[in-house]
């Protein structure tokens, strides 16, 4: 799973009032540090049911926590400390503004401790940071992708679903369009399965082809606020269209990603690759194991890595089962059908 880190403690004036009244902390000479909660119906929020955020906490830090009376002490380096006290922070922030805690909030709070082992590690370079989170890519092959969509101007990368291709693609085209190095990112993909159909589909076109380009949608609210992503599309800073509909255009100052690139033609493939314009960068995402095209051999994505892959301004990035970062069931059912496949 690509690593989801929700964001630092953004509070607000309101909310720092509350901490201010509601937390104290207490540094010890012993490598300790005690958080008092002089609310107990947020110690409670915090620490959960029969300290299970607690718990949670412990085993994926492997840091020392003890509830104690109205108090979570934290024991253990002077940094990690820290830490683990603005992870504290930030579920009280949470708790504060929400009334309780989800699971995703705990796993939050750690992702932010592991940024923080990151940077500690001078490893700063390969964290995406957008407004609702930061993402740290957890495979070296994903590391090798984050620093190719930095650099190069056109990447290339086949791989099985969820190694992150797209997520991490979305995530650096939207940093770099809210850093205003880009004018406008361009969200496309081949509509096969409507194929020539796409016209007997209800509404106007960005209704018809919505469906199909849902995951780039789900990676966009996933990073950023829902209501600034519309306002985004409306004025055309994110431009949604189908893969047919780029022919004749020059992309300048784009982030223009083509997503399921598997069910792309070679013609189509190389047409998308040379809209390239002036301070633009092209990413060609696919699964060659998901070809939905009625002949799998017309599918473009292989060859357009063979052919352009010794071009230094270009980028060929190959993941497979072992870079896969969802549920740990899915790498092995990859690798089940790659080797039946083989």
């Amino acid at each position: 799973m690509i690593q989801h880190i929700g964001e630092w403690l953004n509070l607000s004036i309101n909310s720092q009032k509350d901490f201010n009244k509601n937390l104290k902390f207490v540094y010890s000479d012993n490598n300790s540090l005690s958080v008092i909660f002089h609310d107990n119906e947020l110690l409670m929020g915090v620490a959960g049911e029969f300290n299970k955020n607690i718990k949670e906490l412990e085993k994926l830090t492997k840091v020392s926590l003890y509830s104690r009376g109205n108090s979570i002490l934290i024991k253990s380096t002077s940094d990690k400390n820290e830490m683990l006290k603005n992870a504290i922070q930030f579920l009280a922030n949470q708790f504060i503004n929400n009334g309780s805690l989800e699971n995703k909030d705990i796993l939050s709070s750690i992702d932010n401790f592991m940024i923080n082992e990151k940077i500690k590690n001078k490893n700063v370079t390969d964290i995406i940071k957008t407004p609702k989170k930061s993402i740290i890519p957890r495979s070296e092959k994903q590391k090798e992708y984050v620093r190719a969509l930095r650099q190069s101007d056109i990447i290339i990368s086949a791989g099985p679903a969820g190694t992150g291709k797209t997520f991490l693609a979305v995530a650096v085209g939207l940093t770099m369009l809210l850093e205003k190095k880009i004018e406008r990112i361009i969200l496309s993909r081949p509509a096969v399965e409507a194929g020539e159909r796409l016209g007997f589909l209800p509404g106007d076109m960005k209704e018809k082809v919505d469906p199909y380009l849902r995951p780039l949608y789900d990676s966009l609210y996933d990073l950023f606020h829902f209501e600034k992503i519309q306002r985004m599309i409306e004025i055309g800073d994110i431009e949604i269209a189908p893969l047919a509909f780029m022919r004749g255009r020059t992309l300048k100052n784009s982030f223009a990603i083509l997503d399921e690139a598997q069910n792309a033609t070679d013609t189509q493939i190389k047409m998308f690759l040379t809209r390239i314009g002036e301070n633009s960068k092209i990413v060609v995402n696919g699964d060659p194991s998901q070809i939905d095209l009625p002949n799998k051999s017309i599918s473009g994505l292989d060859r357009s890595k063979k052919l352009l892959s010794h071009l230094n301004e270009i980028s060929v990035v190959d993941f497979d089962h072992s870079d896969v970062v969802r549920h740990p069931l899915v790498s092995k059912i990859v690798k089940a059908y790659n080797n039946h496949n083989d």
